[in-house]
């Protein structure tokens, strides 16, 4: 009936590709082929089993019985009563556990001791069945249905298995398609779904492409495992770290928080341990190696390393790095029961105020997350220029003394400054060639031709 060298092969596919074990299908076909019989020759109510011999093909099935006693049967309902206890059925306790004797699937006490003496309530008696092996189109379709089912459950359960605790680690994939704003990502025997929101801005990819992600979620749906990845999480950015620095992953240097806007600029602030160690310099690694491999891997995005501190007006300080404060100074300090965020105020210098503000209020509010703490940044000459409220969103003031409006066109970075270059006088010469084009000190010689031509003229 059954080719076992083709089962065999099956069996060893399945298990090698999709993790499924051997025994678990094998109970599959089990199943199958008693559902198979029971809808060809069973009966309603039975209880079928099927015992499959991969080493023969031979099958055996068996019906099997439950022993039960009075204590355990409900009374049989009266004629004209059945009806009336069928729409009843659901509104009865639900504690009450009987059961209505039916011959198919129970045997009494009684009767159950007289085939096996030591017989108790609860047991089960098996009956062997005739063997059959000529099942309709029907009853086959139905083998298969289970057995496609029982598929999709073990390979659930596989996957659970291997991602359920996977949750919070990179895992890496390959780019299967694009649909609908979302990603999917082949990880070899299940696809996972990275969301629109959880990619970085920018970035795009082709079918077939190596892709790395933080496996954010792993949840099991109706329709099956659902893998939720991202690369926009703050959590990416701290396993990219942790792959390049060891002392991440040995716990000498601790990551305290992270504030990311994906595709654009990160802060992370870190901590050692041990005195002995460089926070700041293990994460930046040699000449910057370590740094720039997470760099690339997030398409450029810029990162500022920073040394976590307990003093908050230290860590505030050089959260607004690069820029260069001169002071701060604490207005509140955080108050746990309200929820209410610590309040600071950052003075700098009209130089610095571009770089502490950062491009779009860029600076500040990565800082503000950071930190926690609501941070304002006033210049020295005491005008507020930018602010960060609840939502971390900064409020730029113009004034008519300071110029807010260039901390746009400056880059970020160390030698930003937003000093603009003297302009000479409205009635002083721009230089010499502006006096006297004609000049021809400052006429262009383009050619050995036109310098022998001046040659000769003088």
């Amino acid at each position: 009936m059954f080719d076992l060298k083709v089962i065999n092969a099956v069996l060893a596919e399945m298990e090698e590709e999709r993790g499924i074990p051997r025994e678990k299908m094998i109970e599959a076909i089990e199943q199958s082929l008693a559902t198979a019989y029971k809808k060809e020759f069973g009966k309603r109510g039975q209880i079928i089993n099927a015992s499959f011999d991969i080493n023969t093909g031979n099958t055996s099935f068996h019906q099997v019985k439950i022993v039960v006693d009075e204590s355990m049967l409900k009374p049989e309902p009266a004629e004209g009563e059945e009806e009336a206890e069928t729409e009843e059925s659901e509104t009865e306790d639900t504690e009450d556990t009987r059961v209505r004797f039916d011959e198919e699937k129970h045997i009494m006490l009684s009767t159950a001791r007289m085939i096996k003496k030591d017989a108790q309530v609860g047991d089960e008696l098996i009956f062997p069945l005739e063997p059959k092996d000529d099942f309709g189109r029907i009853a086959a379709q139905t083998a298969k249905q289970v057995i496609v089912q029982k598929i999709r459950e073990a390979e659930k359960d596989a996957a659970l298995a291997e991602f359920g605790q996977k949750a919070g680690d990179i895992v890496m994939g390959f780019v299967q398609r694009f649909e609908r704003g979302n990603l999917y990502v082949d990880l070899g025997r299940v696809t996972a779904i990275m969301p629109y929101d959880e990619q970085i801005p920018g970035e795009r990819f082709k079918p077939g492409e190596r892709i790395r992600a933080i496996l954010l979620a792993v949840e099991e749906t109706p329709r099956g495992i659902f893998l939720k990845l991202s690369r926009a999480h703050a959590d990416f950015l701290t396993g990219l770290f942790a792959i390049e620095a060891p002392e991440l992953q040995t716990g000498a240097v601790e990551v305290k928080a992270v504030a990311r806007e994906a595709g654009a600029r990160s802060k992370i602030a870190v901590f050692a341990r041990d005195q002995h160690i460089d926070p700041v310099g293990s994460m930046v690694g040699q000449r910057g190696v370590r740094v720039s491999t997470v760099m690339s891997e997030l398409g450029g995005e810029k990162i500022d390393i920073i040394e976590w501190s307990s003093d908050p007006a230290e860590f505030i300080e050089d959260a607004l790095s690069p820029a260069q404060v001169l002071g701060i100074e604490i207005v509140s300090e955080p108050n746990e029961e309200t929820n209410e965020r610590g309040h600071a105020i950052a003075k700098v210098t009209n130089e610095q105020q571009s770089l502490a503000i950062g491009r779009g209020g860029q600076n500040v509010r990565l800082a503000a997350k950071l930190t926690g703490w609501k941070i304002d940044i006033v210049s020295t000459q005491g005008d507020e220029l930018a602010t960060t409220d609840e939502e971390d969103n900064v409020d730029l003031e113009a004034d008519e003394n300071t110029e807010i409006g260039s901390d746009e066109d400056v880059l970020e970075n160390e030698d930003a400054t937003t000093t603009k270059p003297e302009l000479p006088a409205e009635d002083e010469p721009v230089n010499d060639r502006d006096t006297n084009p004609n000049d021809e000190e400052f006429n262009e010689i383009d050619t050995p031709e036109e310098a022998e031509g001046l040659t000769k003229n003088k």
